[in-house]
């Protein structure tokens, strides 16, 4: 014997949102999807998306994104911001609402304050100097996804840890913008796969202090026992000429590639990488393990 569904609430319109309630609540819980809880959790877990990057990880069109988005919002599961520009306009940034605060607490078995959830901190990237910069790694990654869904071979993102889960882990030796792994087929059809920290490099800071950061790294490294390769990922090609200069030898394998446009057809995955020391030709990113020669392999994991 089946059980009939519960009768569903009409969602309000869309020019006016419901305060935030038990029913409501209980509401969201009814109708998420399982991509809608990935959503939540991807918000949360790197602060803030933009539309086209939601659109390249979860959906296969813009205009289903934007819908299913638009309900979400009307839900109080996500809320919005269009940060301000001094022409045309920006896309909407989604970050965590408050019932999707209480939804991804419930599903954890905690409450929302132990998630350390709270709607002003939730917005206030919205006016953070850093909002350019994390929408920038964000957008590294969302290529990528991208990139596996265009192929849709295998390839994927099997790692995507932001600043703060590597800051908690390794901050007091190294603090990357992300830890990723990247996995793709090779001609075979095995998996060629490459783990990598990310740094994203706005144009900001000085060179020497952005090479100053590899020190950490090879601490990490001798700590860990694990060397992973550092990218950076730059905003031009005189600023990769300046910082390749200054690239010489190190203990930890370096590349670097100037920022790939949204359109570019595989993206950070595709042959953009250029290792330090070398100069040419530039490398896909799977294939940069080759031109480094042997590194550990070992994957790096969190503590149980």
């Amino acid at each position: 014997m089946t059980r009939p569904n519960a009768p569903r609430r009409q969602l309000p319109s869309r020019r006016q949102r419901p305060r935030v309630t038990q029913p409501l609540i209980a509401d969201l819980a009814e109708r998420l999807t399982p991509r809608d809880a990935e959503i939540l959790d991807a918000v949360w877990e790197h602060r803030v998306l933009t539309t086209d990057q939601l659109t390249a990880i979860f959906f296969p069109s813009v205009h289903r994104a934007r819908h299913r988005l638009l309900d979400l919002h009307e839900l109080r599961a996500l809320d919005r911001f269009r940060p301000w520009a001094p022409t045309g306009s920006r896309p909407w940034h989604w970050i965590l609402g408050t019932t999707g605060a209480h939804h991804l607490a419930a599903q954890r078995g905690i409450t929302p304050a132990e998630l350390r959830y709270r709607p002003d901190s939730a917005s206030a990237i919205a006016l953070s100097s850093r909002l350019n910069h994390q929408v920038g790694v964000n957008e590294f990654f969302a290529q990528l996804h991208a990139t596996a869904r265009r192929r849709a071979d295998g390839s994927t993102v099997a790692e995507w840890w932001p600043e703060r889960r590597c800051a908690a882990l390794w901050g007091d030796l190294a603090r990357p913008d992300a830890y990723g792994r990247w996995t793709e087929p090779t001609p075979t059809g095995q998996p060629d796969t490459i783990d990598f920290f990310l740094e994203h490099d706005t144009g900001t800071e000085t060179l020497a202090r952005v090479l100053a950061k590899l020190e950490g790294y090879t601490a990490l490294a001798e700590a860990t026992g694990i060397t992973t390769p550092v990218l950076f990922w730059l905003p031009n090609p005189t600023r990769e000429a300046n910082l390749r200069k200054l690239l010489t030898s190190n203990d930890i394998p370096t590349a670097t590639a100037v920022h790939t446009p949204a359109t570019s057809p595989d993206g950070p995955a595709g042959p953009v990488w250029l290792p330090a020391g070398s100069t040419g030709p530039r490398h896909r990113l799977t294939a940069l393990r080759d031109a480094w020669g042997p590194i550990a392999a070992r994957p790096h994991s969190e503590p149980t």
